[in-house]
């Protein structure tokens, strides 16, 4: 991995969703990076158990509903030691969907003081016209059942169109938090 430049940060506070388009606000999603990483700390629901999620647009975010193929699992450990384990998260997966990408299991994410999600996620070559567009991201969140949990997202956007735009979003309701976008040299 390159150095890391920081293109744009971007705060939620009771926001519905957060959007980084190309050529809007100083934001730079073109050839000027191989590799884009979006940093996400402190994302908080407004909405008790919801999941935080991701998709991206072909056409400068006027539409977010490009096709995707991902797969999830994840690790979990209960506050009370009651329960743990490392599972493969089928009915997190996606094949050739349009939705919005779910960046933790289910609906986990918790809206209480000690339930918030980060996350980071790499797409790579978003411009490239020839190949479809990787993507893989890692989560942590505090969850609605009182479990610490670690998601690992990865898949690929089956378009050869160039991604000019990314959105992130929770299932439901209104968010805060702070999402920074780099691109990687």
């Amino acid at each position: 991995m390159g150095i890391p430049t920081l293109i744009k940060t971007l705060t939620a506070s009771g926001d519905s969703s957060l959007s980084f388009v190309d050529g809007t606000a100083d934001v730079t999603l073109d050839s000027t990076y191989d590799e884009y990483m979006f940093v996400c700390t402190d994302m908080g629901p407004a909405t008790n158990g919801v999941t935080f999620e991701f998709q991206a647009s072909t056409d400068s975010g006027s539409n977010y509903n490009t096709t995707v193929t991902y797969t999830m699992f994840r690790a979990y450990h209960t506050e009370s030691g009651s329960e743990s384990a490392v599972s493969y998260q089928s009915d997190d997966d996606g094949a050739q969907v349009t939705s919005f990408i779910r960046l933790v299991d289910g609906e986990q994410v918790g809206s209480g003081a000690d339930e918030s999600i980060v996350c980071v996620l790499h797409l790579f070559d978003p411009s490239d016209t020839t190949y479809v567009k990787h993507f893989y991201a890692t989560t942590v969140c505090n969850s609605s059942n009182d479990a610490a949990q670690n998601a690992y997202i990865a898949g690929y956007f089956n378009t050869t169109s160039a991604i000019d735009a990314v959105s992130f979003k929770m299932s439901s309701g209104n968010m805060d938090g702070v999402i920074q976008m780099y691109g990687i040299a």
